[in-house]
């Protein structure tokens, strides 16, 4: 089931979000994040976004949430998401059906761009990002620095509508 996030999801979270952290790319991120540091950013994301997580048995299996992809006034209507699942349920769809409720609330809200940033190597994302239309922008070659390595990042774009304003 996808529900809302709450504040008592943070726990989880963060321990979805470290062992990325501690073992991937995906984010760059190299220091786990302390519960208090969810419990903070959904706070703030949850004024103006949604946040969704992924439960089956009572158990959180992974998130998504939107976000301003930039706090400049002219980019109101970019949003930029992520998606975080545990990483022993990767590939069962779950992304997929938390993407999909994200993008079309974002639809709904009249956002124009949604925007995915995804550090390279990373086929699982950008299959996801792909499956949704999001066309590859940008590619920023060796712009982190993760376990010994220089590490790309590129940017995916999903236009969802032409309207103006």
């Amino acid at each position: 089931m996808i529900r809302n996030v709450t504040l008592n999801d943070a726990v989880i979270i963060t321990e979805i979000y470290n062992y990325y952290i501690k073992n991937s790319i995906a984010t760059f991120d190299e220091e786990p994040v302390e519960v208090v540091y969810f419990e903070s950013k959904i706070k703030e994301v949850t004024k103006h976004f949604s946040w969704y997580v992924f439960e089956k048995d009572n158990e959180v299996l992974g998130y998504a949430y939107a976000n301003s992809w930039n706090t400049r006034s002219a980019y109101y209507k970019t949003a930029e998401v992520s998606v975080y699942l545990k990483p022993n349920i990767v590939s069962r769809g779950i992304g997929t059906f938390l993407y999909e409720k994200l993008i079309n609330e974002l639809k709904e809200q009249n956002y124009h761009v949604v925007i995915g940033g995804i550090s390279l190597p990373n086929e699982a994302s950008v299959r996801l990002h792909e499956k949704f239309g999001f066309q590859k922008v940008a590619h920023f070659k060796e712009v982190g620095y993760k376990f010994n390595k220089w590490v790309d990042v590129g940017y995916w774009q999903l236009t969802l509508n032409n309207k103006s304003k």
